[in-house]
């Protein structure tokens, strides 16, 4: 069974536009430009779309970590990467399909190992209506413009298969033919190959070594507290590290702290979901549970958490700490988890 780190974020914006949707055609202005959002039940419901969270990540770890990115191939109606895991980090992390017209050269695709959810608002919005406008140097009438935003917290939830990263198979399956031998026998794979130490056993797949396997699962989940980007930042400029944080590596793939936020403003965890998921799954959960959260954001729930650590004491470590502190513990314990 697949070992993987979960983790679940709140990220504070509190005057924030920080993914567009297209344009509403009953929209007032030509260039009136909407937040992305969710109907329900009646209710406008923010989000940042899961690509748009992955770009901000893959961004901030090749600024924080160097990691070089992989290039990406455009032809006349596609594009994709290198599909090169063995030299890209990306290419493993956050998986590839590389699909040509080129029958001889057939269809690669990778799973990738880093999933994630849309970063969705907690609470029901209203976005308020900004209006702005063009003057500078312009005679006559000003140009005008409008756009949303929103004051919320966006929660998201992540997985890290630790079971996959660093490992590439042949298998003839969607998602799993991650490359073949015609495709490893090219210059530069087999050059990458070689210079990265993977080692093939025969049937099996390739696998890099562990020094490797857990650098890139470390820095992948390390990039968090650096993370950077969103939309209308000129004019917003929101800080989307997370300001609360859940870490723990798991047997087994569903995400257990997918359900516990609350909708009561101070306190938007649910304590009582959090205890339950952690003693009624404490047999899955293989490692400490890392629980980080900022001082000044939800401060209602610093006493509550310290008495949650004091109940599960016989069933599982809590360490509180800041968020930055949490994913610093947590990757240092990954190593444990990668065979």
């Amino acid at each position: 069974m697949t070992k993987n780190a979960l983790g679940f974020i709140l990220i504070d914006a509190p005057h924030s536009a920080l993914n567009m949707g297209d344009k509403d055609p009953a929209a007032a202005y030509e260039n009136e430009t909407p937040v992305k959002a969710i109907r329900r039940d009646g209710s406008i419901i923010p989000y940042v779309s899961a690509q748009a969270w992955r770009y901000w990540w893959r961004n901030t770890l090749e600024a924080k970590f160097d990691w070089p990115m992989s290039p990406v191939i455009r032809g006349a109606d596609v594009a994709f990467t290198s599909a090169n895991p063995f030299k890209y980090p990306d290419d493993d992390v956050f998986g590839y399909m590389r699909a040509t017209k080129k029958k001889e050269e057939g269809t690669l695709t990778r799973l990738s190992p880093l999933k994630t959810s849309p970063l969705i608002s907690v609470l029901p919005q209203k976005p308020t209506d900004d209006f702005g406008s063009m003057t500078r140097g312009h005679e006559g009438e000003p140009v005008l413009h409008q756009h949303q935003f929103y004051s919320t917290v966006l929660r998201g939830i992540f997985s890290l298969d630790l079971s996959s990263v660093g490992i590439f198979s042949e298998i003839a399956r969607t998602g799993y033919k991650n490359l073949d031998g015609k495709y490893a026998a090219k210059p530069e794979i087999k050059d990458a190959i070689a210079t990265s130490g993977a080692t093939k056993e025969e049937g099996e797949s390739w696998t890099l070594p562990k020094p490797e396997r857990v650098k890139r699962a470390s820095e992948a989940i390390g990039a968090l507290p650096y993370l950077n980007g969103g939309a209308k930042l000129a004019l917003h400029l929101t800080d989307v590290t997370p300001k609360f944080i859940i870490l723990a590596v798991i047997r087994g793939g569903n995400h257990l702290f997918m359900n516990i936020t609350s909708i009561e403003p101070g306190k938007l965890i649910n304590m009582a979901a959090l205890k339950q998921v952690i003693t009624d799954y404490k047999d899955i959960i293989l490692s400490d549970v890392f629980i980080g959260r900022l001082e000044g954001f939800q401060d209602d729930l610093k006493q509550e958490l310290e008495s949650l650590r004091q109940k599960l004491n016989d069933v599982k470590t809590l360490h509180l700490l800041s968020p930055k502190q949490a994913v610093e513990e947590f990757t240092k314990t990954l190593a444990e988890h990668i065979d």
